[in-house]
C-alpha cells in the first residue's frame, strides 16, 4: 500500500461499564482540549445511558461515538436491548461486537455475534467485530483455528459486506490482566485475520484490524509499528486522558 492510499488507524477506547456524567464531562473534555487534530481515527465506546450525553460532548471534535453493544433484533419484545436504529439516533458511528466478555458472561455464540455484526452494517453503523482466544486455547495451539473460527461466522453472515467491518484482535488473556501479546504474537494473529480476510474481500487492506489485549500508553507504540496492526481498542487506559491521548499520539507518529 503506497502513501498515497495509506489508511488512518483507529483508537477506540472501550469505557466498559464505567463513567459518570461528571466524569464522562471531565474526562471528554481532556480529551478535546489535548487532541488538536489528531492524525488517526478516534472513537469512545459508552454505556447506552451515555449515548446522548457524548453524543453532545463530542459534538464538532474529532471523537466518534460508539455503542458498546447492539441487538440482533431491529425492534420489538426484546426488553434491555438496543438496536441499531436508535443507536443512529445518538449520531454512533460504531458498535462493538463480540467483544469477549459478551461472549463469557451472556453467552454469545459466533452465530449471535455475526447476526449482530450483519444488523449494524444493515442499520450504517460500523461493526467492530472482536475475535480472540482464552490462556487455555492459546496454551493448546488453537489460537488460529480459534479466531478463524469467529471472524469466518461474520464473514459468511455479511457476506460482499466484510471490507465495511472493523477487526479487533484480543486475546482474552491479555484483557484487563496487564499481560500483553509481544507485538510479534500479536502480529502473527493479525497476519492470519488478513489473509482471511483476503480470502473474502479483494478489499481486505481496507480493513482496519485493532490490536485489543492490555494496549497502553507504554507499550501502543511498539505494537502500532507493526504492519498489520491498524490501531487499538483501548481498555482501562481509555478511562485516563492523559495515557489515552499518548496512544492516539502513538498511532500517528
Amino acid at each position: 500500500m503506497d502513501d498515497m492510499t495509506q489508511k488512518k488507524k483507529l483508537i477506540a477506547g472501550n469505557w466498559k461499564m464505567n463513567g459518570s456524567l461528571q466524569a464522562n464531562a471531565a474526562l471528554l473534555q481532556a480529551l478535546r482540549d489535548g487532541l488538536g487534530v489528531p492524525g488517526c481515527g478516534v472513537a469512545v465506546a459508552v454505556p447506552a445511558p451515555y449515548l446522548a450525553q457524548v453524543q453532545a460532548l463530542v459534538a464538532g471534535s474529532e471523537i466518534a461515538l460508539a455503542a458498546q453493544d447492539v441487538s440482533q433484533h431491529e425492534r420489538g419484545a426484546f426488553t434491555g436491548e438496543v438496536s441499531v436504529s436508535m443507536l443512529r439516533d445518538f449520531g454512533a458511528r460504531y458498535a462493538l461486537v463480540g467483544h469477549s466478555e459478551r461472549r463469557q458472561y451472556h453467552g454469545e455464540t459466533d452465530a449471535v455475534v455475526a447476526a449482530k455484526a450483519q444488523r449494524a452494517l444493515s442499520g450504517g453503523v460500523t461493526p467492530i467485530v472482536c475475535v480472540g482466544e482464552t490462556l487455555a486455547e492459546r496454551e493448546a495451539g488453537q489460537t488460529e483455528t480459534v479466531v478463524k473460527r469467529q471472524l469466518a461466522a461474520v464473514i459468511h453472515a455479511v457476506g460482499h459486506c466484510v471490507s465495511e467491518i472493523v477487526v479487533a484482535y484480543e486475546p482474552v488473556w491479555a484483557i484487563g490482566t496487564g499481560r500483553t501479546a509481544t507485538p510479534e504474537q500479536a502480529q502473527q494473529v493479525h497476519a492470519v485475520l488478513r489473509a482471511q480476510l483476503a480470502a473474502a474481500t479483494e478489499s481486505a487492506d481496507r480493513v482496519l484490524i485493532l490490536y485489543g489485549g492490555s494496549m497502553n500508553a507504554a507499550n501502543a507504540a511498539e505494537l502500532l509499528a507493526q504492519p498489520d496492526i491498524d490501531g487499538g481498542l483501548v481498555g482501562g487506559a481509555s478511562l485516563k486522558a492523559a495515557d489515552f491521548l499518548k496512544i492516539i499520539a502513538a498511532a500517528h507518529s
